[in-house]
């Protein structure tokens, strides 16, 4: 993976106009799979300078509703793109338009059943029943050969799917973290630059935010190197340090 490490001087240059970081959660601003005080500290420290931070991630619609109240940011984007909701509003909004959502669900499940028909150790993850646009399995004991299977398996049947560390995704075919973004962006922040938005991930799940097409300031925390193979979009800056660590490398050069 070919990366401009995030102390490079150009970096730095290009990271005094951030006014928005959208980042991902787990493996990013985790620690051992724990939020830290660290993570308190650098979100209160991004706020004092009035950056503005959204979080984007592929946990549930009901797990974010929850947690967004509980940190100091702008709002979440949940279900990698499906839905989002705002700091102290418990309204979940919609981005990908589904009509039916049980009838959506059941579709979700079918296809969950087949992959299951090819893959019996799949398990459906225990988050699962709060979930609205996707439908997740635990993923962590899977070979990256297996993976690569599942994902042929849904281009043929013109399902989508992404997966990070902990779950796999099966998801509406476009649906993704970056044309969420953009949504996001439509909506609350058309004054601002692409130039003034910074997008942070982990893992394959994160892959649409490194598009330099659309984001052209992206950042990958250090463990996304064991996935340096697997990337068809690679982030253009790498923290030194890996998960919190090194967001929080991110955060000192930002303020």
């Amino acid at each position: 993976m070919s990366l401009t490490k995030i102390t490079h001087e150009s970096a730095i240059k290009q990271l005094r106009n951030i006014k928005v970081i959208a980042t991902d959660i787990d493996g990013t601003l985790t620690k051992n799979g724990e939020f830290s005080s660290q993570l308190l500290s650098a979100l209160e420290q991004l706020q004092q300078q009035n950056i503005i931070v959204i979080l984007i991630t592929g946990r549930s619609a009901g797990w974010c509703q929850g947690i967004v109240n509980y940190l100091p940011v702008w709002g979440i984007i949940a279900e990698n793109g499906g839905v989002y909701c705002l700091k102290n509003n418990q309204k979940i909004t919609p981005l990908t338009t589904i009509e039916d959502i049980t009838e959506h669900r059941t579709i979700l499940q079918n296809n969950f059943e087949f992959l299951k028909s090819q893959f019996p150790q799949l398990i459906t993850s225990n988050d699962n029943q709060f979930r609205i646009t996707d439908w997740t399995f635990d993923c962590h004991d899977l070979t990256q050969e297996e993976l690569s299977t599942i994902q042929k398996i849904c281009n043929q049947n013109q399902w989508g799917f992404t997966y990070s560390h902990i779950q796999g995704h099966l998801k509406p075919l476009e649906q993704n973290k970056a044309k969420a973004l953009m949504k996001i962006k439509e909506i609350y922040f058309q004054h601002l630059s692409l130039q003034e938005i910074a997008t942070v991930g982990d893992s394959p799940n994160d892959e649409t935010l490194f598009n330099m097409d659309l984001f052209p300031i992206s950042v990958g925390v250090n463990n996304i190197l064991k996935y340096a193979e697997r990337l068809i979009y690679k982030p253009v800056y790498l923290t030194k340090l890996p998960e919190i660590d090194g967001f929080c490398e991110l955060v000192k050069l930002l303020i």
